[in-house]
């Protein structure tokens, strides 16, 4: 297994302020021992300044429903001072091991942290100092961008969803790229955040205009499908006001993801139909 070196300048944090991965996946049942339909991998290790460093990688096969699987990618931590998508999603997979059936005919490539020493720092940007999600696809020397352009390449996700938090919001709001049908998954995500947080329904979210908090722009860079992937996946972020108490952003984004499984169940069922 080759380890991907990069040597970089480094931001030290405060000691205070780090934190351990570990912890934040102690919650996911028995560690996910590779059998029934939860296990987990890592990616392979990268290396800043003597230190190696793994983006943790879970799988989850829901039970069948339908003539095919669904393959979505759920990723968090891509900023690591964005804790709540991180903690959700390591609480998705203690309810997915609860209740398989919230996962019916899909197969979830979960990737709770993406960016392992701004999550340990607490920092938006990696212990380079690069913003990893304006990296994408652009040819970057970013180990945490290569490794998981090769797992998106890779995979071919039907659906893509990458969880933040936006600390000049007041509100949840998200992004739709990729399919036509992506504002069709996004909607019914916002609705069920919202039993927990406002929804942010200003025309102008982040320098961008909006309509009842759903985007249909991206910047540069951001987590996505390779370029030129066909048939296009949905594509989703999901942002909650990072200022909000932490407990109901991770309540927003779990309410919103299980609103998008069951959305993607539906529409897939009615696609089978036509």
């Amino acid at each position: 297994m080759r380890t991907l070196e990069f040597p970089s300048a480094v931001r030290t944090p405060r000691p205070r302020e780090r934190r351990r991965i570990d912890d934040l996946l102690k919650v996911v049942p028995g560690q996910a021992e590779r059998e029934g339909n939860l296990f987990s991998s890592k990616l392979r290790p990268f290396v800043y300044c003597g230190n190696e460093y793994r983006i943790p990688k879970f799988v989850f096969v829901g039970p069948p429903g339908g003539d095919s699987y669904a393959r979505v990618g759920l990723f968090g931590g891509i900023h690591g001072d964005e804790e709540a998508g991180s903690i959700a999603l390591a609480e998705l997979l203690r309810r997915l091991h609860e209740e398989p059936a919230i996962a019916l005919g899909l197969e979830l490539i979960i990737f709770p942290v993406c960016n392992p020493t701004g999550y340990e720092d607490n920092t938006r940007w990696s212990r380079s100092g690069a913003d990893l999600n304006r990296e994408f696809w652009l040819g970057s020397r970013e180990p945490e961008v290569a490794l998981i352009e090769e797992q998106l390449e890779g995979l071919r996700f039907d659906g893509i969803i990458s969880l933040h938090a936006d600390d000049t919001s007041n509100g949840v709001y998200g992004y739709a790229g990729g399919d036509v049908l992506t504002r069709n998954l996004l909607e019914p995500a916002l609705v069920a955040a919202e039993a927990h947080l406002p929804r942010n329904r200003t025309s102008l979210i982040d320098g961008w205009n909006a309509q009842e908090g759903i985007i249909e722009d991206f910047f540069d860079g951001v987590l996505s499908a390779p370029p030129g992937q066909s048939p296009l996946p949905f594509e989703i972020i999901l942002e909650t006001p990072q200022l909000a108490d932490i407990r109901a952003q991770v309540d927003a984004h779990l309410a919103a993801l299980l609103a998008i499984f069951r959305a993607s169940r539906t529409l897939r069922a009615h696609a089978a139909n036509i």
